[in-house]
């Protein structure tokens, strides 16, 4: 068993440790504001998110190729496996970092950051405009998108709505709201597991165990496993800035906004193939609701912090992975 070999394992084992920490750091995008409103308990809504991200991810992997193939060059040989390793270590320290304070950053973002970053480290091609067209036009678009969609469906509520018995409604709504944190989790599989896959998929492409770009079928087992494993280990910490701190939703506004965040994210998922932050959009499309109560409903100095979050992932995330790439080539080299 020679050294690339053994490299590639590692690879391997610590693209799925990412993706388990990106299960239970993003678990909250689907089940937080089901929790909060008290359609589901925590762990009824953590089995939910755990199947249907499961589900998500087998769905396809349009979003893994643009990841793996659509940001840097296809690297070669052991230096690209140092590259893929180290952007893996940058987004995972980022991931950590982010859950350790309770902020919901974007765990797609910090992968994607750690694999620019670590490619400029070893002086590695980056394919700009892909990450132009492909992140940061989407990292800007899709938050609005959210905010713009998740004011209009709530209005849209409250005006069907208006004559309706508060009780009963507020009922029926927490029931809707098992569909929908259903369909958040679905979304979150086809985005933030592929990406994972992706990455293996790059690894694997690189080390010359394959031929093509194309996702094998193992990889997806794999990928979608880790990400339903970390769902269901929770992330209560992000749960309750999600669910709580930014605004107090009722079972009318959970369900509007997961609706359009798991609207958002299968659109961006089967149409554009594009790598959207589940983080951003579920975020967004809270604030979006809350704003059709008043603009000073919304807690602004938190979505501040997770604004400030946002901005700072790919830098961040760029620079650890840049400096671990200079350790690994430093002893691996």
């Amino acid at each position: 068993m020679d050294a690339a070999f053994i490299g590639l394992v590692v690879i391997v084992l610590v693209a799925l440790a990412f993706d388990y920490t990106n299960g239970f750091h993003d678990a909250a995008n689907a089940i937080a504001v089901a929790v909060s409103t008290k359609a589901l308990t925590p762990r009824v809504a953590l089995a939910l998110a755990a199947v249907m991200n499961l589900v998500g991810a087998l769905i396809s992997t349009s979003v893994a190729k643009t990841v793996g193939a659509g940001i840097i060059d296809p690297p070669e040989g052991g230096d690209g496996l140092t590259i893929v390793f180290a952007a893996l270590i940058g987004a995972i320290t980022w991931n950590l970092i982010t859950w350790w304070y309770g902020l919901p950053s974007s765990s797609s973002h910090a992968l994607i950051g750690g694999l620019v970053g670590a490619a400029l480290a070893a002086a590695h091609s980056v394919q700009w405009m892909g990450v132009l067209d492909k992140v940061i036009i989407p990292m800007i678009v899709s938050p609005l998108v959210g905010f713009g969609l998740g004011y209009l469906f709530m209005l849209a509520i409250l005006w069907t709505f208006r004559g309706a018995n508060v009780s009963k409604a507020n009922r029926g709504f927490r029931f809707a709201q098992i569909f929908s944190s259903g369909t958040m989790a679905l979304g979150h599989g086809m985005q933030d597991a592929q990406k994972t896959m992706g990455i293996i998929t790059l690894a694997l492409f690189t080390a010359g165990e394959i031929d093509s770009f194309d996702v094998p079928f193992w990889v997806v087992l794999a990928a979608a496993g880790a990400i339903s494993a970390g769902t269901y280990a929770g992330g209560f910490r992000i749960m309750r800035t999600m669910g709580r701190r930014i605004i107090q939703l009722t079972p009318a506004g959970g369900f509007a906004a997961q609706t359009v965040a798991s609207s958002v994210m299968v659109t961006t998922a089967t149409v554009f193939a594009v790598p959207v932050s589940t983080t951003h959009i579920t975020t967004t499309s809270i604030m979006g609701v809350g704003s059709t109560r008043r603009l000073s409903a919304v807690r602004w100095g938190v979505a501040g912090n997770i604004v400030v979050a946002w901005i700072v992932t790919l830098p961040a995330a760029g620079a650890v992975a840049a400096v671990a790439f200079f350790v690994t080539d430093f002893f691996v080299g």
